[in-house]
């Protein structure tokens, strides 16, 4: 590839997955620069608006920053039901010869791009559809934990 050069790159990503969603449903789109904070805050200032939906999404590298934004959300919104799709986008790259008069030709490259989809509703979704998630308690599984984690601690004692 020492003889080519990028000429263009277009991305053609994927489709919402999510059928009859109102149209006014916030759509937050993460990239691999946006700062999580930032995200944050437009999600969360969207939700107080009273939306029933809000819908992360991602490609690529921001795959696991969109994640990590949905579990907040998740954690300061109580009672949320999540549904994740994971699709393919694809990106078409040109390359162009150095050196035109070298015999060689235009190449285009067809990549798959992984994607993230995830819808946060307040209202209860289908849970039969693969990727749903119910709202848990997240409370008794750190409690569950602590618990565990001291019984433990007391059989390591008394055997010592």
């Amino acid at each position: 590839m020492e003889n080519y050069s990028k000429a263009r790159t277009v991305e053609r990503p994927s489709v919402c997955p999510f059928s009859g969603l109102p149209a006014d449903t916030p759509q937050i789109r993460v990239k691999d620069g946006s700062k999580i904070r930032n995200l944050l805050r437009f999600a969360l200032s969207r939700m107080e608006a009273k939306p029933r939906h809000l819908v992360f999404t991602a490609s690529g590298k921001s795959v696991s920053k969109a994640i990590t934004c949905a579990e907040i959300v998740k954690r300061r919104l109580k009672g949320l039901h999540q549904l994740t799709r994971l699709l393919y986008g694809t990106v078409d790259e040109t390359w162009e010869p150095l050196e035109p008069d070298a015999g060689l030709d235009s190449l285009t490259v067809s990549r798959n791009l992984p994607s993230i989809w995830i819808l946060l509703s307040r209202e209860p979704l289908d849970g039969s559809q693969p990727g749903y998630q119910a709202p848990g308690r997240y409370d008794a599984l750190w409690a569950q934990s602590s618990i565990s984690e001291t019984s433990r601690e007391q059989r390591r004692c008394r055997t010592s």
